[in-house]
C-alpha cells in the first residue's frame, strides 16, 4: 500500500484529504505545520508527499528544500494563495508538481498516480546501480591491488587522462569504471570502445559519428561516442589497436576539446576525461612506428598497472569466494562453499586468462560440483584441458 504525508496547516484540508486518499486504498500520515512534517519524513519513508506553502512556523519552499535532503520522495506542492511566480519557484526548488486550492480531485489523483511511476523509476535506477558496482566491485587486499585502489582515489576526483597497461583478463576495465563511479563525472554517462573489435575503416565513424550521405551506408546522422560521453567518461580499450589514422583525430580532439564528423564541416565542442588501455607495450609500438609518440604521451599523464593474477595469488581466495557468491546470486542457487585445501589449490595455478579465467574455472566447479568444492574437484575441473 502507497503511503501519503500530508503537510497542512488547515485541519479541514487534512481531513478531506485523508478521506479521499484513504478511499483511493492509500496510507496517509499528517502534519499540521513544517517541523512537524520533517519530522515524520526522519522517521518514515513515503511515496509522496503533499505540502501546503504558506504555513505558520515555516514556509512550505522552506520544508521542500529541508526534506529533499533526506528523502527522494515526490513533493507535490499545494496552496490557496498560488501565483504563476509561487509555482515556478516550487518547480525549480525540486517539488514534483504544483497544484492551487481548491483542489482538483481528477488532477489530484493523476498527479499521485504520475508521482509514484517516477519514484518507483528512481527506486529502480538506485538498485540497479548498486547491481552495477557490485558487478564491477574491486576485490582484494594484495599489495599490488592496494595500490591500484590508493591510485584510484588519489587521481578518480581529477581530470587526468590516464593509461592502463596489464595482460589479458586482468581487469583493465574494472579500474577504468572505478575511475569513472569514483570521479566527478559519475552521472555523466561512461561509454567504452574496444578499439580492437571495429574495423579500421570504420573507427573513425565511430569515435566521431557521421554526417548522412557521408559514405554509402550512412543514410542518417550518427553521434559519435566521444559526443555520446560529453560530460563523462570514455574508455579507450586496446587502444594499441588502432589505426594511425584515428589517433591522429584523437589526438587532435585531446589537444582542441573538439570533434568533427565524417563527412561533416562543423567543429563540435566535447567535455570528455579519457581513459585508455592495452595489453601491448606501447613503447615498442612507438618504436615500431605503429602507435603515436605524441598520442601515448598525451594519454599517460597517469600510469597504471593492473598487476596479474600470479602476481596477487593471496587475493584468490577472496576472489573465488566472491565469484561463488554471485554466480550462485545471479543463478537463483543456494551457496556453494570452498574447502581450505580447495583454495589453497587454485592458489598454486599458474593463470595465463588472469581473472577471466579464474571466473570461468569457479562457474564450472559451481555447476558441476556439490555444496562443498574440494580439493579434488578444483584437480578435476579446474584445468580439464590440461590433464594428461
Amino acid at each position: 500500500m502507497a503511503r501519503i504525508l500530508i503537510i497542512d496547516d488547515e485541519r479541514a484540508i487534512r481531513n478531506a484529504l485523508r478521506e479521499i486518499l484513504e478511499y483511493e486504498k492509500y496510507q496517509v500520515d499528517e502534519a499540521e505545520d513544517g517541523p512537524s512534517g520533517i519530522d515524520w519524513v526522519s522517521k518514515e519513508s513515503y511515496d509522496v508527499i503533499l505540502c501546503d506553502i504558506k504555513m505558520p512556523k515555516m514556509d512550505g519552499i522552506e520544508v521542500l528544500e529541508i526534506i529533499q535532503k533526506t528523502t527522494d520522495a515526490p513533493v507535490v506542492m499545494i496552496s490557496g494563495h498560488g501565483t504563476i511566480e509561487t509555482a515556478v519557484e516550487a518547480i525549480r526548488k525540486g517539488a514534483y508538481d504544483f497544484i492551487a486550492k481548491p483542489l482538483d480531485l481528477n488532477r489530484l489523483l493523476i498527479t499521485l498516480r504520475n508521482a509514484m511511476d517516477k519514484s518507483r523509476l528512481v527506486t529502480e535506477t538506485k538498485a540497479l546501480k548498486r547491481k552495477v558496482s557490485k558487478q564491477y566491485e574491486m576485490v582484494g587486499e594484495s599489495a599490488a591491488i592496494s595500490k591500484i585502489k590508493d591510485m584510484i582515489e588519489r587521481v578518480a576526483p581529477t581530470d587526468a587522462r590516464v593509461l592502463i597497461t596489464g595482460e589479458s583478463g586482468t581487469g583493465k576495465e574494472l579500474v577504468a569504471r572505478w575511475m569513472h563511479e569514483k570521479s566527478n563525472r559519475a552521472e555523466g554517462p561512461f561509454v567504452e570502445v574496444n578499439c580492437a573489435a571495429i574495423p579500421s575503416e570504420l573507427i573513425e565513424s565511430v569515435l566521431f559519428g557521421h554526417e548522412k550521405g557521408s559514405f554509402t551506408s550512412a543514410i542518417k546522422q550518427r553521434k559519435g561516442d566521444f559526443e555520446q560521453a560529453n560530460n563523462g567518461t570514455i574508455f579507450l580499450d586496446e587502444i594499441g589497436d588502432m589505426s594511425l589514422s584515428a589517433q591522429a583525430k584523437v589526438l587532435r580532439a585531446l589537444q582542441e576539446n573538439k570533434i568533427m564528423r565524417v563527412g561533416g564541416e562543423k567543429e563540435i565542442p566535447v567535455n570528455v576525461r579519457v581513459l585508455a588501455a592495452t595489453n601491448k607495450n606501447l613503447l615498442d609500438e612507438i618504436q615500431n612506428k605503429t602507435f603515436r609518440e605524441d598520442l601515448y604521451h598525451r594519454l599517460s599523464v597517469i600510469l597504471i598497472k593492473v598487476p596479474s593474477l600470479n602476481e596477487r595469488e593471496d587475493d584468490i581466495p577472496m576472489l573465488a569466494n566472491y565469484f561463488v557468491e554471485q554466480i550462485c546470486e545471479n543463478n537463483g542457487r543456494p551457496l556453494i562453499e570452498f574447502t581450505e585445501e580447495a583454495l589453497e589449490e587454485l592458489k598454486s595455478i599458474k593463470w595465463t586468462g588472469n581473472i577471466r579465467e579464474l571466473r570461468n574455472v569457479v562457474e564450472r566447479l559451481v555447476i558441476l560440483c556439490d555444496q562443498i568444492i574440494t580439493k579434488e574437484d578444483v584437480l578435476m575441473y579446474a584445468q580439464p584441458g590440461k590433464r594428461g
